[in-house]
C-alpha cells in the first residue's frame, strides 16, 4: 500500500511536489494537499492586478481546476500540526500522515510595523494588491513612498518593480511631475547576489528620478502624520505609501514547535526536518535561498523525487542545489532576468540577463507552463 503523503500548502512547492508525484506513480499515488484558499494565484500577478493590467479573477486559477491522479486537493484551515506524529487538525477533521510536507509559506505580519495596517497599504498580498487598484488611479500629486518593513521577504526584485511600474503608470496619466518616488530598502542593493542586476536596476531609478534609501526598513507608520519612520529615526512623509510587510511563519507553524528564529530549520539538500519523514519546502524553511516560488518548486522536486524512490524501493540521490531565475521587471514592458546560484560556492552569485523582448515572451511562457502543468489549462 503507497504511503499517505500529506501536503500542506497549495503554492508553488505543493502543486509541484503532487504534480510530480502524481506523474510518476499514477493512481499508486496517496497525496493529498490541504490549502485554505480556494485559487493559486503568481506572485508576480499581484503587480498586474495592482497596476490595472489585468483583473483579479483573470489571475486566479482555482483549485477546484486540479484533477491527477492518485491527488486529492481539500480546502481546509489548518488548526494544528503535529510534526511527531504526523497528525494535522483541520476546521474539517484530523488527517494522519506516513509522510508530511510543510509548504505552507510565510505570512504578513502587520502588526510588526506598529501603524502599517492603519496607515499605510501592503501589495504584497493578494487583497492588498486588488485594493491598490482602486488607490493608485487616484493619486495624481505628493510624495509615494515604497517601503519594506524587514528582511527576508518573498520576491526580492518585486519592490524595485513596484516603483518602476508606478513611475510608468504616472507618466501614462501625465501626472508625474507632480509626484516624488522614493524606494526604502534595508538590503544594501536592490539584488545583491548580483552586482550588474543591482547596478542596472539603480540606473533605472537615476534615469527616472526614484529616489533610493538602501540599508534602511521602515520601522513604523504613523497615520496620524502620515508619517513613515525608519528604524534609525529618519522621518518621511508621505501622501501614498506601499509597505511590504515583515513576514514570518504562519501561527499554527509556529505553535507546532518547529521553528527556529521564525521558519523550519532543514538539511538544504534533502529538506528534511528535525522530525522522521516530515519535510519543509519553500518560504516556510530555512535553507539559505530566497523566499521565491521558483525556489520552492526546484525544492518540492527534490522532495518528490524522494518519495517516488522509496515508493520504487529505489535511493534517491537527488539533492537540492539552490539555483534558480527571477524575473525582474524593467518598466516600459521591458523584462530582465538574474539567475542565481546561493548554494554551489563559498557565497551566493547572480548572473544578469539584460531586459529583452525575448524575455517577456519567456516570462509568459514560465506561467503558462505551469498553469498547463498544475491545472492542465
Amino acid at each position: 500500500m503507497s504511503k499517505r503523503i500529506l501536503v500542506l500548502g497549495a503554492g508553488f512547492g505543493g502543486l509541484e511536489l503532487a504534480t510530480t508525484v502524481s506523474e510518476a506513480l499514477g493512481d499508486a499515488a496517496d497525496v493529498t494537499v490541504i490549502d485554505k484558499n480556494d485559487a493559486f494565484v503568481f506572485g508576480y500577478s499581484k503587480l498586474d492586478v495592482m497596476f490595472g493590467r489585468v483583473s483579479l479573477d483573470e489571475v486566479r486559477l482555482p483549485y477546484a481546476d486540479v484533477a491527477k491522479p492518485g491527488v486529492r486537493l481539500l480546502r481546509e484551515t489548518i488548526t494544528a500540526i503535529d510534526p511527531v506524529a504526523r497528525r494535522v487538525t483541520t476546521d474539517a477533521g484530523v488527517h494522519e500522515a506516513d509522510v508530511l510536507v510543510i509548504a505552507l509559506g510565510a505570512d504578513y505580519d502587520l502588526d510588526a510595523t506598529p501603524g502599517l495596517a492603519e496607515g499605510g497599504n501592503e501589495f504584497y498580498s493578494v487583497d492588498g494588491a486588488a485594493t491598490l487598484a482602486g488607490i493608485i488611479p487616484a493619486f495624481s500629486g505628493g510624495h509615494a513612498v515604497i517601503g519594506v518593513c524587514g528582511a527576508p521577504f518573498k520576491c526580492p526584485p518585486a519592490p524595485s518593480e513596484c516603483a518602476l511600474l508606478l513611475h510608468d503608470a504616472l507618466v501614462a496619466r501625465g501626472v508625474r511631475e507632480e509626484c516624488r518616488i522614493t524606494f526604502v530598502l534595508p538590503l544594501p542593493t536592490p539584488v545583491p547576489p548580483s552586482p550588474e542586476t543591482s547596478a542596472a536596476l539603480l540606473e533605472e531609478f537615476a534615469a527616472r528620478d526614484i529616489d533610493f534609501i538602501p540599508g534602511r526598513r521602515v520601522a513604523s507608520v504613523d497615520p496620524g502624520r502620515s508619517v513613515a519612520v525608519l528604524d534609525d529615526g529618519a522621518e518621511i512623509p508621505f501622501d501614498l505609501f506601499l509597505g511590504v510587510p515583515r513576514h514570518r511563519a504562519p501561527d499554527v507553524v509556529i505553535a507546532s514547535g518547529m521553528t527556529e528564529d521564525g521558519y523550519i530549520p532543514v538539511d538544504p539538500r534533502t529538506l528534511r526536518t528535525a522530525y522522521p519523514s516530515v519535510y519543509a519546502v519553500g518560504d516556510v524553511a530555512t535553507v539559505g535561498v530566497p523566499k521565491a516560488g521558483v525556489f520552492s518548486e526546484s525544492a518540492a522536486r527534490i522532495v518528490a523525487l524522494a518519495l517516488i524512490a522509496e515508493a520504487r524501493g529505489e535511493e534517491s540521490h537527488a539533492r537540492y542545489g539552490g539555483t534558480g531565475s527571477c524575473y525582474v521587471e524593467f518598466g516600459d514592458g521591458r523584462v530582465g532576468r538574474v539567475d542565481v546560484d546561493f548554494l554551489s560556492g563559498p557565497r551566493p552569485t547572480g548572473e544578469f540577463n539584460p531586459p529583452s523582448q525575448a524575455l517577456v515572451a519567456e516570462k509568459v511562457e514560465f506561467g503558462a507552463s505551469r498553469r498547463a502543468r498544475w491545472f492542465g489549462t
